[in-house]
């Protein structure tokens, strides 16, 4: 191994990775360059638009503001791994069936901040909704069709 790299291993996904990395490397680019998910996008770099969120460990984490380093033997959820058996996941058909996407930029992102924020209150009102969205910026939309489609997973995954 070289000396100025560092062997990570996590579980993206429920599938295990193992590669050398330069300790400076950023999540968001491990996950796109190196694992090959490209779902979780590059947007500022600063953490402020949230569209690189991802769920490490559980918690909803801006990629862009963690070293891969960081993530050695964590479980990393990305957009990617929502879908179950070629099924969308429920907030994923929100965003379809009520349009609370435009361009699609932020979207994995909102998806990912939206799961986090439904595990955590299963029948979030409209205030709460956009509170938990609050670090995800969208530049399409006025945001009530993501809020909209928040609120149709809520109910569909609560049967």
């Amino acid at each position: 191994m070289n000396k100025s790299r560092k062997q990570i291993n996590t579980t993206i996904n429920g599938e295990d990775y193992t590669h050398e990395v330069e300790p400076r490397l950023l999540l968001v680019h491990y996950l796109r360059e190196v694992a090959g998910l490209t779902g979780t996008h590059v947007g500022c770099e600063t953490s402020l638009c949230g569209a690189c969120t991802a769920i490490v460990d559980g918690q909803a984490v801006k990629t862009c503001t963690m070293l891969a380093v960081q993530a050695d033997g964590a479980e990393i959820t990305t957009i990617e791994g929502l879908a179950q058996d070629g099924e969308l996941h429920p907030i994923q058909e929100g965003f379809w069936e009520r349009h609370g996407l435009q361009c699609g930029f932020c979207t994995p992102g909102m998806i990912v901040a939206a799961h986090q924020l439904l595990e955590r209150n299963p029948n979030p009102s409209e205030d709460e909704i956009r509170h938990g969205l609050e670090g995800n910026f969208c530049r399409c939309t006025g945001y009530q069709h993501i809020v909209d489609a928040v609120q149709y997973a809520a109910e569909k995954m609560q049967g």
